[in-house]
């Protein structure tokens, strides 16, 4: 595994998993509120470490095998520790987090056997997995904030609702899409 500062970013991401959590459950002597905004303030900074790992291994020619599989591995976990924690909040319906989860399993499994047989550029990303991944890294800091933001102009609660089940649906039609690409060589092969 090459060490260098987008690899250790994504390590860093990782790492801010556990710290999440305990931002939400475990500073008993911090008000609801003020773990809402720790647990804000952890996601936000490891989503923005997201962009900035792939920014500086693409302009410092650092781009690795390794590192191109381990950052989605650290999306994908960052967003579904999250989701569950929203879960057990109620701040996320079971149902929604189910789509988003099954998804991100469905389609790395898939994406992982398509190259194992040569097949990868059928599952490769489109603007559609873009989008998903936007609304879903919109949506959790509004849900995990849940509070007004800007004296009232916002109700991050509100927009969180919102944007999680358009992130649900991009999440589902994304997947039929992929598995739609994917479907002539899944057929041939089975």
């Amino acid at each position: 595994m090459p060490i260098h500062l987008p690899n250790l970013l994504t390590w860093a991401r990782i790492l801010a998993i556990p710290l999440l959590v305990a931002a939400l459950y475990f500073p008993v002597e911090l008000s609801q509120h003020e773990r809402n905004v720790l647990a804000t303030a952890i996601f936000v900074a490891a989503s923005l470490t997201d962009w900035l790992d792939g920014y500086l291994a693409r302009k410092w020619e650092q781009t690795s095998a390794f590192g191109a599989f381990l950052d989605p591995v650290a999306d994908k976990l960052m967003v579904c520790a999250a989701l569950v924690a929203l879960i057990n909040l109620d701040r996320v319906g079971p149902l929604v987090g189910l789509i988003i989860i099954g998804r991100e399993i469905t389609i790395s499994a898939l994406r992982e056997w398509m190259a194992s047989v040569g097949a990868n550029r059928h599952v490769a990303v489109n603007w559609l997995g873009k989008a998903k991944t936007i609304a879903q890294m919109v949506a959790i800091p509004f849900l995990l904030y849940d509070a007004p933001l800007f004296a009232g102009a916002i109700d991050a609660s509100e927009w969180g609702f919102w944007l999680i089940r358009l992130a649900a649906l991009l999440t589902f039609v994304s997947m039929v899409y992929y598995l739609s690409k994917a479907w002539p060589e899944l057929r041939s092969r089975a």
